[in-house]
């Protein structure tokens, strides 16, 4: 949504952005976002103190349609009630949204689908969607299953009307096909093309290794990532960008004493997003060790995958359905490797370490494919999704 914010704006729309503020360490990047953009934001404060009133009565809120919904079953619960207990802010989405007057509405996440055919139905304009996931099948909480179930019934309602619909990769909007009959289009979550080009030049010392996300927790292939350091022998640095999980970074630890003793983990606080492609800059290896657990994430081209090859770093990715068409173009040798394989990791990483052409091979070839295909300026992204909104309001 940032970037199609960015987007539709520089194609010379008026652009507000209803957005939501919930947790305390991201406040500062937020600012940080704001101060770079020129259009507007509404912001719906639900922090547990800064926003203590839309905190409680939201969770009350969704808490009772939960239980109404638990009740009756997702499929025969009434739509106002599945999508209070679908999306915690619903409502304040809604009032948010129509406070001024749009010719589109258009959102994404879970939070907001229904939000924005709400808010476009009041104002009896069109609306679209963006389903950067498969929704009915990324959760991975305890009662995954049925906020699964709480999914499926308010995508069923929501996509058909759509005047448009995005994705971020083919296997997601196949997903969606067979679900619902309707047709995405594809728009990737690259990233836009950095200022500099990135520098080859290979610093001494270990391997070193990098990740990042809004939270450090398990899933994601970072044991993997440390039993194939071990298996390869190799002196490395794990480097590790974002909020721990409670305990996670522990049992990291523990990992990495059993079967990796010359791998250090470092561990780095989050950062905004416009600068999460200098921030891996310098280091040699990108993970994007997406595991196959989880549908959404089988489906998923990573966001860090995408990230890596614009600061010009080599890419360890898992060949999941939705990385394949990533994999081909970075090419054999240069960073794919099947999913749960740690000898096929192992002897990536050994080879990278030993072999400093081999290295820069794989960096160049990251880099060669962001520029041919995978930045958001790309006629495919950017250019589809301006598109698409010129061919509803003109």
């Amino acid at each position: 949504m940032l970037k199609a914010a960015d987007a539709l704006a520089w194609a010379g729309h008026s652009v507000r952005v209803v957005a939501t503020r919930f947790e305390p360490w991201a406040t500062d990047a937020d600012e940080d976002v704001r101060a770079r953009r020129s259009w507007r934001v509404t912001v719906i404060d639900r922090g547990r103190q800064s926003g203590a009133l839309t905190y409680w009565r939201s969770g009350i809120r969704q808490r009772t349609a939960r239980a109404a919904a638990g009740w009756m079953g997702p499929a025969r619960t009434p739509i106002p009630v599945a999508v209070r207990a679908y999306a915690r802010l619903h409502s304040e989405f809604v009032s948010a949204a129509v406070a001024e007057r749009a010719d589109l509405f258009y959102g994404g996440t879970s939070a907001t689908l229904a939000a924005v055919a709400d808010a476009a139905r009041r104002q009896g304009v069109p609306y679209a969607l963006d389903l950067e996931d498969l929704h009915s099948a990324e959760s991975e909480a305890p009662d995954a299953d049925f906020t699964h179930a709480l999914a499926r019934r308010v995508e069923g309602a929501v996509v058909g009307r759509a005047a448009a619909i995005t994705t971020s990769s083919a296997p997601i909007a196949w997903a969606y096909h067979a679900r619902y009959g309707i047709v995405p289009r594809v728009v990737s979550n690259t990233f836009p093309l950095p200022s500099t080009p990135p520098d080859f030049v290979r610093r001494p010392g270990p391997l070193r290794l990098y990740w990042f996300s809004q939270t450090i927790g398990p899933g994601r292939g970072l044991e993997d990532a440390i039993a194939a350091a071990g298996r390869a022998g190799i002196e490395a640095e794990l480097h590790l960008r974002g909020r721990p999980a409670d305990g996670y970074v522990a049992t990291l630890e523990q990992v990495r004493a059993a079967h990796a003793p010359r791998l250090a983990i470092v561990r780095h606080p989050p950062a905004p997003p416009d600068a999460m492609i200098d921030l891996a800059r310098g280091y040699d290896v990108g993970l994007a060790l997406e595991q196959m657990t989880v549908l959404n994430h089988q489906l998923a081209l990573s966001n860090k995958a995408l990230t890596y090859i614009l600061a010009g770093i080599a890419v360890a990715l898992t060949e999941t359905p939705g990385q394949r068409v990533l994999g081909v173009d970075l090419g054999p040798g240069r960073g794919p490797v099947p999913p749960g394989d740690i000898g096929a990791l192992a002897a990536l990483f050994a080879r990278w370490a030993a072999d400093p052409d081999a290295l820069l091979d794989a960096k160049r070839a990251a880099w060669a494919a962001a520029v041919g295909r995978w930045h958001w300026e790309h006629e495919n992204d950017r250019g589809a999704l301006c598109g698409l909104v010129k061919e509803i309001v003109g």
